[in-house]
């Protein structure tokens, strides 16, 4: 795992999840949430995390998120 953190931003603990009782499961980023999985994608991602801790369920987390954060979001002209 040298090699995909390099800068150790996993090592803070950034991402947490919560699974409610219907299925459904919050991933959120530093506190504020980022994506909502339902139906097979929450199955697989919880069928993963079970097992995975500390630096490896951050990088389940990240890899699940995707790139939602890339710094170039623009706000929209017309507010």
């Amino acid at each position: 795992m040298g090699n995909i953190d390099k800068r150790g931003i996993l090592d803070e603990e950034i991402f947490a999840y919560r699974i409610t009782k219907d299925g459904k499961v919050f991933i959120s980023y530093e506190g504020k949430q980022v994506v909502t999985l339902s139906g097979k994608r929450a199955e697989e991602f919880v069928r993963k995390i079970q097992n995975a801790e500390g630096k490896d369920a951050q990088l389940i987390m990240a890899k699940v998120t995707g790139n939602f954060k890339r710094g170039n979001e623009k706000l929209f002209k017309g507010w």
